[in-house]
């Protein structure tokens, strides 16, 4: 990463930028010194900067460590291919993976690519001359994505090299790790600053970070540290901004609904021939050689059966929960791993497999049509005004003002088709809401944080595993037992070797 983060802050990938998307060809890569002339140039790498966000969020490396890692979903074992990359995604799973992995690693990249161009556009704006009125959202925006990405950073590796200014020198480029707590300062003094520059949003949006964006951040970042008083004030305050449920849950998903009102901030993507299509979802299918009844394109399916969801997961759901069916589905069919003939999908409500067939938990949320293999239209929502309404019953619930949380967990709760809760007891509430957070938010890459910040995660997972390794007796036998140096992941052994970073406990 090193390197890597001195070739970026020299070299910044710029795009062309259009203000009503962000997500356009790259044209050219040149240097910081020669570039920040104009406000145009600003405008581009700031574009290249959102870009950027894609290895943080909609990525391989974000399900694998933030949902996989979780006791939502597992995967389906191909005996058949026993490639390293797989490996290391099933090691991940398990709490097996260790510093070599060539999977995890790339969060810690992509986090820092982007910090890099962030750090780009913050340090060259103090050499050029700009109007207020245009450098101004520039430089929240900057400040945003570099905060989204030391909170990713914080959160997965723990204390973690701080660089708050551009690196011009290979000397710069070879920082010790900071300190978590100087970490959360940095990312905190960044969104209030933001907050102060961004304007409140407006819709539909087109996937700027705004005010309401920096706030959910803060208020995320607030809550993770447990400090609800502060949180609340940000809560309270995106309250009043203008945001609101869809009607139906699953049409938050759907490709006429990106950016919409319910949006608070989401990656951006476009399908097309221009290098910016999602294609997450084509890793959550069974391998096949014809997926067409469920993308409508034809073409074989090579890299999937990652992310699968358990039948706990699916179990979870309360009777009549309209979110299950929204986000899950079963293919049924027939044929080996690898070579899956699907024949139908099926709701999961009550599903049994039918003798004879072979059935795959799927996750449906994030699949819409689309033209082409591989190419989708899918944004990957990173805040949404449900979880901003169950991060307020969470905060008020811990400032001991139960009674005042229940009309924001319920009005969740009502969209989804299922009754109030009533209860006033704090603990119960807190059970409640992480359930609650657990089917709202599920594949969205929350539940292992969520698992974290409410102290459960070797708890929930040591059960996990044993329910797992009830089901697949190929699991080995140390998978799943985890321990307190098992929350955190193991910094990339580049690092380790370039850098002489410490490595964290346990690996």
């Amino acid at each position: 990463m090193k390197k890597l983060l001195y070739t970026v802050a020299l070299g910044t990938l710029l795009t062309s930028c259009s203000k009503d998307f962000l997500v356009r060809t790259p044209q050219s890569s040149i240097t910081d010194g020669s570039f920040f002339k104009e406000e145009s140039h600003f405008s581009q790498a700031l574009v290249g900067a959102y870009a950027s966000l894609r290895g943080l969020k909609g990525s391989r490396a974000a399900y694998v460590m933030g949902e996989m890692r979780s006791d939502n979903t597992f995967y389906e074992y191909n005996s058949t291919d026993r490639g390293v990359q797989y490996i290391n995604m099933e090691l991940a799973d398990g709490f097996l993976d260790d510093a070599s992995s060539n999977v995890t690693p790339e969060m810690y990249n992509s986090a820092y690519v982007a910090i890099s161009r962030a750090n780009s556009i913050i340090s060259s704006s103090e050499k050029v001359k700009l109007r207020p009125e245009f450098i101004d959202p520039v430089l929240g925006e900057a400040k945003f994505i570099r905060a989204l990405s030391y909170f990713d950073l914080v959160r997965y590796y723990g204390p973690v090299p701080l660089y708050l200014s551009n690196v011009t020198s290979q000397a710069d480029a070879y920082l010790k790790r900071s300190p978590v707590t100087d970490v959360y300062k940095a990312i905190e003094d960044d969104l209030k600053d933001a907050i102060a520059k961004l304007a409140a949003p407006s819709f539909p949006e087109v996937g700027h970070a705004n005010k309401g964006a920096a706030k959910m951040l803060l208020a995320d970042v607030y809550i993770t540290q447990k400090k609800y008083d502060l949180a609340y004030t940000e809560l309270n305050d995106l309250m009043g901004m203008g945001y609101d449920l869809l009607d139906n849950y699953a049409d938050v998903f759907k490709l006429a609904h990106k950016n919409s009102i319910e949006s608070i901030f989401e990656i951006q993507y476009q399908q097309g021939n221009q290098g910016q299509q999602s294609s997450f979802v084509y890793a959550f299918l069974p391998i096949t050689d014809d997926a067409s009844m469920l993308t409508g394109t034809t073409g074989r399916v090579s890299a999937g059966g990652w992310n699968v969801p358990t039948q706990e997961m699916i179990d979870t759901y309360e009777p009549d929960d309209k979110r299950l069916e929204a986000s899950i589905s079963i293919i049924e069919g027939a044929g080996p791993v690898g070579q899956m003939v699907i024949g139908a999908v099926k709701s999961p409500v009550g599903y049994v497999t039918p003798p004879g067939k072979r059935s795959y938990r799927f996750i449906r949320k994030f699949l819409n049509p689309h033209s082409l293999i591989n190419n989708t239209d899918d944004n990957f929502p990173v805040y949404r005004f449900s979880e901003a309404l169950l991060a307020m019953a969470e905060t008020l619930n811990e400032l001991n003002r139960s009674a005042e949380a229940l009309p924001f967990l319920n009005k969740v709760r009502k969209r989804a088709g299922l009754g109030n809760i009533n209860t006033t007891d704090k603990v119960a509430l807190q059970k409640i809401i992480l359930h609650e957070r657990r089917v709202e938010l599920a594949f969205e890459n929350k539940r292992w944080h969520d698992l974290l910040r409410s102290g459960k995660a070797i708890e929930v997972m040591t059960a996990n595993g044993v329910y797992l390794k009830g089901i697949y007796p190929n699991l080995a036998t140390n998978s799943y037992n985890l321990n307190q140096n098992k929350l955190l992941f193991a910094i990339p052994l580049r690092e380790i070797q370039i850098g002489s970073l410490e490595q964290n406990k346990g690996y």
